[in-house]
């Protein structure tokens, strides 16, 4: 494994494509995989869940898998995954299978994070353990999340109003 210092011009990517996602009424969480040797971005994602019908539909899954195919096999040692949401027990899982090597995240997800909030799944006795960095760029994560979801409960007040009004 090399050294490899995070870099907020990662994250900073990983933030434009979760408001590529907002912008799309996805929950905007970006992600990207970086090959660590080269520095090189090998794979962008972002939530597709709505657009794409999927639960699968993850930010992590959709960069995960496009990594895979630029890299031209499963195995994505020497590479580091940003992203702006702590990943979910399905990502996690994603991220032990794929051999990933780092996972660097913006901000907590108190809801359902399996890497440091809900529970550590990378701290159980698996064969790969990546390693893990929190809180690169946080606010800035975390104000994406807050903004998207002020506007989703603004938009239902104003739907159960007019709905209210029309009766």
């Amino acid at each position: 494994m090399t050294d490899f210092v995070p870099e907020q011009q990662y994250m900073e990517r990983a933030l434009e494509l979760a408001a590529l996602a907002a912008s799309m009424g996805e929950v905007p969480v970006g992600a990207v995989v970086v090959h660590k040797p080269t520095g090189r971005i090998v794979g962008e994602g972002y939530n597709r869940r709505e657009a794409d019908r999927s639960p699968l539909a993850h930010a992590e899954i959709m960069a995960i898998q496009e990594a895979s195919r630029t890299l031209g096999g499963w195995r994505l040692v020497d590479s580091a995954l940003y992203v702006t949401l702590e990943p979910c027990p399905m990502c996690a899982g994603a991220i032990l299978h794929a051999r990933l090597d780092q996972v660097v995240f913006g901000t907590r997800d108190p809801k359902g994070g399996a890497v440091r909030s809900v529970q550590e799944l990378f701290a159980l006795p698996y064969n790969w353990k990546p390693e893990v960095l929190e809180g690169l760029m946080q606010e800035a994560c975390a104000q994406v999340l807050r903004d998207f979801f002020r506007e989703l409960r603004t938009r239902k007040r104003e739907k159960r109003s007019e709905l209210h009004d029309a009766l």
